[in-house]
């Protein structure tokens, strides 16, 4: 059986994750005859007589038989689950489940035109019914997509997703629930906004319920979630301001996805807003986010320490403030829970090699370059890692005047800006596309084996639209390669982590020659004045950047906490489990009170959501530990 080392790069996965296949597509036409109101009702109606009736087999025989798939986002059980087949459906319900029905909806998520016979594959080969949903648990309701397939003369559910996005008797204080704001009349003693706003933020009159680790897209955005369910939520950072996880990066730093995409809850990037969001620019924005949504952050403060209780069921936190007049506060906490929000990614994966001690330049891992010198004529830099930053990194020398190579070992999955905009994120994510809700839930709502089923029939078109780039990189030496089964940059993305680049430019400049490439050979030494590769070759060098990636996150929480709280996370973070969910991140991650949440911001943006609402309902005894 082949292991992650020796498997080629291109079908590698974070170690002990699950490679999961790619749905079959079904065999469909178009039903010109089909009433879809009809057949939505049948089902929608079976399905919910099955369900009171607890008649499982009834209900798993609405699915295709082999080759149907039910996700489930919290509207099932207090977990992100999937399920393929009729018999792991039933198995599913048995293990018991707090679904009370389904039912379709013209108004929720969205306006939606209902019921619709559509092409469910980009060809128009595969035809089926796709209608929106609104899903009704015992705790509460959320989105819901279901999709039909006609077998033998009968339409069944091919893929069903259900979810929980709001509490029913915790609402958000959103729209005809926003607070009044004040209250009018004489009132003694009376506190102003500001006067309370300082109470809130600095936790005069008690403990946050929640601690959340790390003040990025993460921490903000799930704060922003949990503060509305009401639960009181502290954020800590050690970095000086909100946003300098992004200021401190490379200077010439610009986003790779386009702004639809990109949004955060509640308060979404303005219409005037660049599509690729430069890093200083998005550090203001957070900033500015923490600001209006009154987050409670505090910069500048370390966990010094922490321990759990088991019996109180509590953190004890330690605290190291910073404050502004540079005094230093020192606060012991007891947060109910924790939520590490440090990158998807672990500590920086940074080689220690043979005669790096000697070298007379500048060497350093990429996490700590900020930029080529501004007159680099006549000098030399090496980069060695051939993925996004190695990429940035490389033009950004190339720019500046700079002699640079870069050594690529294996192979690198490469995908246009543009490819990236006409393919991957359209149609849901792009300029008058649909509400971001609805984006959200056409992307989320498809088990994870569809997905990638889709992935594969984008990764064929890809290579059509960047024929040129591709075959002339090859040319050149840069070895790309089509991601795991041919499915492409993005399913490498979510289960590896890492192994690719978005080309934003320097594509072109490998092809011209303008940036050289040393593909296929890793580093023997490190020498005083460049790099000696393993077939004996030199190159000089007065910089070299080591773009080496990261470890997994895991690795960050056993800085964090220690040995034994990370040893008791389930497993390594990121990649799919056996049912084609991501393993850990948002999800119980093991050790009672702790919760890890991470990824680009359209990941904060909706599983934000879904961590929050776990974390909510075992704070008000809706679940248990052991319910996740």
């Amino acid at each position: 059986m082949a292991t992650s080392d020796t498997l080629p790069s291109s079908q590698r996965v974070v170690p002990g994750s699950v490679d999961i296949p790619i749905a079959s597509w079904p065999l469909t036409t178009k039903d010109e005859t089909v009433d879809v109101l009809a057949v939505s009702s049948q089902v929608i109606d079976s399905f919910n007589s099955s369900l009171v009736a607890r008649d499982y087999k009834a209900l798993a025989n609405l699915f295709v038989e082999e080759n149907s798939y039910w996700r489930d986002h919290l509207g099932m059980t207090w977990d992100l689950r999937s399920a393929k087949g009729r018999s792991k459906i039933i198995s599913f319900l048995e293990e018991g489940h707090h679904l009370k029905s389904i039912e379709t909806d013209r108004e929720y998520p969205v306006k939606n035109p209902g019921p619709e016979q559509i092409a469910f594959r980009g060809d128009g080969t595969v035809y089926g019914i796709q209608f929106y949903l609104r899903t009704i648990s015992e705790h509460g309701i959320g989105p819901g997509l279901a999709r039909l397939i006609k077998v033998d003369g009968e339409w069944k559910i091919w893929s069903l997703f259900t979810s929980m996005h709001e509490l029913s008797v915790y609402p958000e204080p959103v729209g005809h629930l926003r607070p009044i704001g004040v209250q009018h009349g004489a009132q003694a003693d009376r506190k102003n906004w500001f006067d309370r706003r300082q109470e809130e933020v600095n936790f005069v009159n008690g403990d946050p319920e929640v601690l959340v680790i790390g003040c990025g897209q993460a921490g903000l955005s799930v704060q922003a979630r949990l503060k509305m369910l009401g639960v009181p939520t502290l954020a800590i950072d050690v970095c000086d301001n909100i946003g300098d996880n992004w200021r401190g990066r490379y200077h010439q730093l610009v986003l790779h996805d386009a702004v639809w995409y990109d949004h955060l809850p509640y308060l979404k990037f303005p219409d005037f807003w660049p599509v690729f969001t430069p890093k200083d620019k998005l550090a203001d924005f957070l900033k500015s986010y923490a600001e209006m949504l009154e987050l409670n952050v505090w910069n500048n403060t370390s966990l010094e320490y922490s321990s759990w209780d088991d019996k109180k069921k509590q953190w004890t936190a330690v605290l190291k403030r910073g404050k502004k007049d540079g005094s230093v506060e020192v606060r012991v906490m007891h947060p109910k829970y924790i939520v590490q929000c440090t990158g998807h990614s672990g500590k920086k994966n940074y080689p220690n090699f043979k005669g790096q001690e000697n070298f007379k330049g500048d060497i350093c891992h990429s996490s700590e370059f900020r930029g080529a010198k501004k007159d680099g004529k006549g000098r030399k830099a090496v980069v060695i890692g051939a993925c996004n930053s190695a990429m940035d990194i490389s033009q950004d020398y190339y720019e500046k005047g700079y002699d640079v190579t870069m050594v690529q070992r294996s192979s690198t999955t490469v995908m246009s800006s543009k490819a990236v905009l006409d393919l991957l994120l359209s149609p849901g994510y792009r300029e008058g596309g649909p509400p971001t809700e609805e984006a959200d839930l056409l992307t989320w709502g498809r088990p994870g084996e569809i997905y990638k089923a889709y992935q594969a029939d984008l990764n064929e078109r890809q290579q059509i639209q960047d024929k040129a780039i591709l075959e002339g990189l090859n040319a050149a030496g840069f070895k790309t390669d089509r991601g795991p089964m041919n499915t492409g940059l993005w399913m490498k993305y979510l289960q590896r982590g890492g192994g690719y680049y978005i080309d934003v430019g320097t594509s072109q400049l490998i092809i011209d020659g303008k940036v050289k490439v040393k593909h296929g050979l890793g580093i023997s030494e490190i020498l005083p004045h460049g790099v000696k590769l393993e077939d004996g070759t030199e190159l000089e060098a007065d910089e070299i950047v080591c773009a080496t990636g990261y470890q997994n996150m895991r690795t960050a929480t056993e800085v964090i906490f220690g040995e034994e709280v990370a040893s008791k996370v389930k497993s390594n973070v990121w990649g799919y489990d056996e049912e084609g969910e991501t393993r850990v991140m948002w999800r119980q991650s093991g050790h009672p009170g702790l919760w890890l949440h991470g990824g680009n911001l359209a990941m904060c943006r909706y599983f934000s959501r879904l961590v929050a609402i776990q974390i909510k309902s075992q704070l008000e005894g809706l679940s248990k530990i052991s319910d996740l």
